[in-house]
């Protein structure tokens, strides 16, 4: 199975290459916000536990999300791989894939991390906020999303690093650069 972790800061363009990937090599798309909302929406037992905790406003466990991306990865029968979108997010989180993963004879196979200066970042996730009108597209709110993805982001790099299963991605050029970088990095696994 190819597994792959795509990482890179908000605005550095996992969602398109993610759609790139996806196409390209036939990969399930898993991402941990769309399943925890599946969970609860549809009133699982895991839903509601997580329910629980989100009306008290606190952050579902690692342990939760697990056993829902578990659960997912389960039902995806004769699956090629998976690209994971939002998770993992900490070490913990990363082990605890991991373990889950190799509990199904599988692995991470690469985490892709997309590398745009944050000049860059910045410039493209105003001009989606002009053109989507997302609201959390402004220049104070992306600046507080860049600080918290640069303290988190830098240990969980170590982590694949350490793994051996850490890639940079320039992130800068066109969408079909970005993608012939990518290819050749899943080439090389």
């Amino acid at each position: 199975m190819l597994n792959i972790v795509i990482f890179g800061a908000p605005g550095s363009g996992k969602g398109t290459q993610s759609e790139l990937i996806i196409k390209e090599y036939g990969l399930d798309h898993i991402s941990t916000g769309d399943v925890l909302r599946a969970e609860i929406k549809g009133k699982t037992e895991l839903g509601k536990i997580a329910s629980g905790y989100i009306e008290k406003g606190q952050l579902v466990p690692d342990d939760l999300i697990i056993d829902m991306l578990a659960k997912v990865l389960d039902s995806k029968e004769n699956s090629k791989g998976v690209i994971f979108d939002g998770f993992p997010r900490t070490i913990a989180q990363a082990k605890a894939l991991k373990k889950m993963l190799n509990d199904r004879n599988t692995d991470v196979s690469v985490m892709l991390n997309l590398q745009v200066n944050e000049e860059e970042l910045i410039k493209r996730l105003l001009e989606r906020g002009k053109v989507s009108g997302r609201s959390d597209d402004n220049l104070e709110t992306i600046k507080s999303r860049l600080d918290v993805y640069h303290k988190q982001t830098a240990p969980l790099a170590d982590y694949y690093i350490g793994e051996k299963k850490h890639v940079e991605i320039k992130g800068i050029g066109s969408i079909e650069e970005i993608f012939r970088r990518i290819k050749e990095a899943i080439k090389n696994i």
